[in-house]
């Protein structure tokens, strides 16, 4: 395992800062600016994922709460573990990982 996925191992629960552009930005919106002309928006969502696998590479394989997976670089800097008080707050935002399988909680497989 290299140095800069060795921060993370299977099951963490992690936040991943995503940009976004839009007209209607969510609730959960941060960093709201608006674009130069006064019609749309670019904004921020903080993400909350489950390590569902470490390659043997530079990259984790995140999982959301519907199941979806994404490989991602480790090393951005709009990745980061959960901290203790997102952990407790916004439990529900993370994704349940089932240890037996690797798989999703709520997924059918």
């Amino acid at each position: 395992m290299h140095a800069v996925n060795a921060k993370f191992k299977k099951g963490d629960l992690v936040v991943f800062r995503k940009t976004k552009h839009g007209v209607h930005p969510s609730d959960r919106a941060i960093a709201l600016k608006p674009a130069q002309s006064g019609e749309a928006y670019s904004y921020c969502i903080d993400k909350y994922w489950v390590v569902a696998e470490v390659p043997d590479d530079r990259s984790i394989v995140v999982e959301t709460r519907r199941g979806k997976r994404h490989q991602i670089e480790a090393d951005q800097p709009n990745l980061r573990r959960a901290s203790l008080i997102e952990r407790l707050f916004y439990r529900d935002r993370f994704p349940e990982l089932n240890e037996r399988t690797g798989q999703h909680a709520g997924s059918q497989t």
